[in-house]
């Protein structure tokens, strides 16, 4: 349930029962003052009780005979300005009075947002046909009245009240082609208007409480009992609403809700959607249309909180593409790595979003084209002051130091597995030079990792006996899975890192084994090493081949050194 708005219960008290329920008002329109309000703008406590009594006595709760009473109603008012409109096109005087009408009924349509329960039986009268047929209507102001309306049928507290009612009300929406309905709405709608980008930003809403309902019912596993036919993601990318989010982040013109808004649905579709990876450069060049709009903020960091959430949708946005391996040759000949590279030195809040996106671009078979890129353009100048130290946490808010040292040392562990020879050279040496001071810092994160691994299993082993179950009830996939959360994906690539150098470098091997002695009493690499390098090969899937053959020759060669 919403939270009451006592102030605006109070203005409405004294209005007639006739009149539609008010909209409540957008979270960005300033809170006016009331003639029951105190001198300080609070209501008393006595006008808040009397409020409340008069809204008790004003409510009218609904019922299936009055929901159908309005839809027929709403339907009679539509066939009527419909037929005006026609007698009359080139005189709007003719059907003012019918389109008024009209948006009287649409607004009377808002008492039933608050019975959900009743979504059933206005589906059943074709009550979200109406309403579709409504968003083509000629006046924008009966289209933004309908999309205001939808917002707040689809309002995901609204919709959690009543859940079959509202799978009912989802599906009837996806079935009636919601998504290209919305869309052929915001593509009419000016902007520049303030109402008119209300309707867009009420449109946008209805897709994402589409989006956050349809996930909800995935996790109850409830989606096959009510027999949706296609997901609402795949949709917005089949009728092209992914472009339109795209084009629409790119826009020119002063930051607004509706851009940061764009941008949120476009980071979820994407993340959710392997089809809109892969099409994201079928009619438009989607990774350099984000490039563009990610390269505003290599010197320039957001203006407000809201701009700084948008910059991080475009970036998760571009994370989620990169997944995709052809997009991967897109960002590189984009100049992606470029970009990247300089945000990194400039220091700016995009840095972190930055060394994220470096991670996806260089990972897998895929990124070995980035991974040489990224060498030949003397990215390790930028790489490796990162891997020597971790911003402080008091200095950053993107990310904590965990997220910041899983970036780079799966980068290095990237660049060390994906490059060429001589690029795989200038690497190494890079961690010899200045006494090893990087294999130095190499040790003291695996150390670091180890401990934080091992602290978790004890957590888990102690909480599994507390329950008094057996370590035969565990999932051996999901603990696995666990203990990657928990840092030992970090502690992979580290090892990876020390066991690629020690098998290049005699002197990196020697320090290795010297330092292992100093803080562990065991200077075996085979030992300290192999069983994380052996359990990462274990579960690498069955298309990682050579990844497979790569780490077996690193293991071999370590386990030799000591035979």
């Amino acid at each position: 349930m919403t939270s009451i708005d006592v102030t605006e219960i109070i203005k409405s008290s004294s209005s007639s029962l006739n009149q539609p329920l008010r909209k409540k008002p957008r979270f960005d329109e300033g809170a006016t003052s009331s003639s029951g309000a105190s001198s300080s703008g609070q209501p008393r406590p006595e006008d808040i009780l009397a409020a409340l009594e008069a809204e008790q006595s004003t409510f009218v709760a609904l019922d299936d005979v009055q929901v159908k009473k309005l839809v027929t109603q709403l339907e009679k008012k539509m066939r009527i300005n419909r037929e005006q409109r026609v007698k009359n096109p080139d005189d709007p005087q003719k059907f003012m009075e019918s389109e008024i009408e009209l948006d009287k009924a649409i607004q009377e349509m808002h008492s039933l947002a608050s019975q959900p329960d009743l979504y059933v039986s206005f589906v059943e009268i074709n009550g979200v046909e109406i309403l579709l047929q409504l968003l083509g209507h000629e006046n924008t102001d009966i289209v933004c009245a309908t999309l205001s309306l939808l917002r707040e049928l689809t309002d995901d507290d609204v919709m959690d009240e009543g859940e079959e009612g509202a799978a009912e009300l989802i599906e009837s929406l996806v079935s009636g082609s919601i998504v290209t309905t919305l869309l052929a709405c915001v593509e009419r709608l000016d902007e520049t208007i303030k109402d008119e980008a209300d309707g867009v930003h009420n449109a946008l809403s209805v897709i994402d409480n589409v989006i956050i309902f349809i996930k909800f019912l995935k996790e109850l596993f409830y989606l096959q009992m009510i027999g949706f036919r296609v997901e609402i993601t795949e949709e917005c990318v089949k009728h092209g609403f992914t472009v339109w989010l795209l084009k629409r982040c790119f826009q020119k013109g002063a930051f607004d809700a509706n851009k940061m808004f764009a941008s949120e649905l476009l980071s979820v579709i994407l993340q959710t959607s392997d089809n809109a990876k892969a099409k994201l450069t079928d009619k438009i060049d989607g990774i350099d249309i984000l490039l563009r709009a990610i390269a505003v903020f290599k010197k320039n960091d957001p203006a407000s909180v809201d701009e700084r959430e948008y910059m991080e949708n475009l970036f998760n946005s571009l994370c989620a593409a990169l997944m995709f391996p052809a997009n991967r040759k897109k960002f590189l000949d984009g100049e992606g790595l470029q970009l990247m590279n300089l945000m990194l030195r400039e220091k700016k809040q995009a840095r972190q979003s930055a060394l994220k996106v470096l991670n996806h671009a260089t990972s897998g078979e895929e990124g070995i084209e980035n991974c040489n890129k990224l060498v030949e353009m003397l990215g390790l100048r930028t790489i490796f002051p990162l891997f020597m130290r971790t911003p402080s946490k008091t200095k950053r808010k993107d990310t904590t130091p965990d997220e910041h040292e899983e970036h780079v040392c799966t980068i290095l562990s990237s660049l060390l597995a994906a490059c060429s020879e001589t690029h795989r050279d200038r690497i190494v040496q890079k961690f010899v030079e200045h006494e090893h001071e990087k294999v130095d810092r190499a040790v003291e994160l695996f150390l670091k990792y180890k401990e934080k691994v091992q602290r978790f299993e004890l957590k888990k082993k102690r909480l599994s006996q507390e329950a008094g179950t057996s370590s035969e009830d565990d999932d051996p996939d999901r603990d696995y899975l666990d203990k990657l959360d928990n840092g030992l994906y970090t502690l992979q690539r580290l090892t990876l890192i020390l066991g690629d150098v020690a098998v290049c470098v005699e002197s990196a091997r020697l320090r290795e084994e010297k330092l292992f002695q100093m803080k562990m009493s065991n200077n075996r690499l085979d030992l300290m090493l192999v069983p994380i390098i052996q359990e990462y090969s274990d579960n690498l899937g069955d298309d990682a081949t050579l990844e497979q053959e790569r780490v077996l020759v690193m293991i071999s060669r370590i386990e030799n050194f000591y035979k």
